[in-house]
């Protein structure tokens, strides 16, 4: 099976020098779903935002260790590599739907501008596409110039999903993108999350262990920054190899 990334002996600590992710290694592999799942405070969050360098933004951080990205082995934690260009590769969708004070359509466009492209047919098509994806056409398609804040909060977090699709991205990042939904949108998010591992690669965070079980195909347990365990879906739910993964999912703790 392709990897599309690769974890190394990842460190990660603020500028205080407390580790918050102690020599993680994890494959990712191409067109998969990977959740990343523990209790609050376990680094989950902190190493999914490794992958786009979000911390970056917030001053002072020390990276140890690589996030490799392939085709071409491209080290995403490289000092000389610009975070702007990674987060072109590796797209993300936060919690709380975020939409830009914009129209539905210049919120998708939003990221092709963002590179220089200037041709109207060309957004306008990648546009459609990307609210295709997203499963948001049918219902914005006659409205694209109102506001992205008269959408409802389901139809806000596909919308922002639509907008991280349409640079195609590497990899697609979601922190527990369903956490502030509805049951309803909730579903309509887990379908189409399903659907788009056909075309981009996705790490995802959720506190929602049904969730994982439903739409992952692996699944990465962490406590207190370390790796617990690794593996398919299916067995770390059902047969995982150790105690506190057990403990974890059954309810024990956390």
């Amino acid at each position: 099976m392709n990897k599309k990334a690769e974890v190394k002996n990842l460190n990660f600590s603020y500028t205080d020098g407390k580790p918050v992710l102690k020599s993680i290694s994890i494959p990712i592999y191409e067109n998969k779903i990977t959740a990343l799942i523990g209790p609050s405070g376990c680094g989950k969050t902190t190493l999914l935002r490794c992958f786009n360098r979000m911390h970056d933004l917030y001053g002072e951080v020390k990276y140890d260790g690589e996030i490799v990205l392939q085709p071409g082995e491209l080290n995403i934690l490289s000092s000389d590599l610009d975070p702007i260009e990674v987060r072109m590769k590796i797209g993300m969708v936060f919690q709380k739907p975020n939409p830009f004070p914009k129209s539905i359509y210049e919120n998708i466009a939003y990221g092709l501008r963002l590179r220089g492209v200037k041709k109207k047919s060309y957004i306008d098509e990648k546009v459609e596409d990307s609210l295709k994806m997203a499963g948001l056409w049918k219902e914005v398609s006659d409205r694209l110039g109102s506001g992205a804040s008269s959408l409802s909060g389901g139809q806000q977090q596909r919308l922002c999903i639509a907008r991280a699709l349409v640079t195609e991205p590497d990899i697609l990042l979601l922190d527990e993108p369903t956490s502030a939904l509805d049951p309803i949108s909730t579903a309509h998010i887990e379908e189409l999350v399903t659907n788009l591992k056909k075309s981009v690669t996705i790490v995802m965070v959720t506190h929602n262990l049904h969730q994982a079980a439903r739409t992952a195909d692996y699944t990465a347990f962490m406590y207190l920054g370390d790796l617990i365990e690794f593996g398919e879906s299916s067995q770390i739910f059902t047969n995982p190899t150790q105690q506190q993964t057990e403990n974890y999912i059954t309810g024990r703790f956390g």
